[in-house]
């Protein structure tokens, strides 16, 4: 999917940012920073690092800019209402600064972190595909702590499969 003009992708986005947010809702607040293993990240991370990527590393990237990203720790945010600002702080920044986007701007090169030129769309592309992988590890998580989950487009595979049979 190539993108011509900002608008249609940051609606796009902003449904698949509706849907990583209504999943970061359901971390309970006392697990935030629970990591399953010495040396994996928690939740918090996970959500922290959503966040200051898309603001320090995409939003810089895109506008022609180096990365900024300093990392997904407690400094940047600490508790659940400060993780979740936080989160919320960041992609309004970052909204804001895609949408000054022009179709020129959208079809030049950036540089992303490798350091290898790409196209400024497919960064942005990759930005959802970065943020779909680890809202992915953040459900997981949740299921493996017992914690229930929306589902993801509004029904569970049991009642796609309930329906599919009628």
């Amino acid at each position: 999917m190539e993108i011509h003009t900002i608008e249609p992708f940051l609606d796009y986005f902003e449904s698949i940012r509706a849907r990583t947010r209504r999943v970061v809702l359901c971390i309970p607040p006392e697990r935030l920073e629970e990591a399953p293993a010495p040396g994996l990240w928690s939740l918090g991370d996970l959500v922290r690092h959503l966040a200051a990527t898309e603001r320090h590393m995409f939003a810089e990237n895109v506008l022609g800019r180096p990365s900024a990203y300093a990392g997904h720790g407690r400094h940047l945010a600490d508790g659940f209402d400060a993780v979740l600002a936080y989160f919320d702080h960041q992609h309004a920044e970052s909204v804001a600064l895609f949408r000054t986007l022009t179709p020129d701007q959208l079809q030049a090169k950036c540089t992303p972190p490798s350091g290898a030129p790409l196209t400024t769309w497919k960064w942005l592309r990759a930005m959802v595909e970065h943020e779909v992988h680890h809202r992915g590890q953040i459900y997981l998580r949740l299921a493996l702590m017992g914690i229930p989950t929306p589902p993801i487009y509004g029904l569970t595979s049991e009642e796609v499969r309930e329906r599919s049979r009628r």
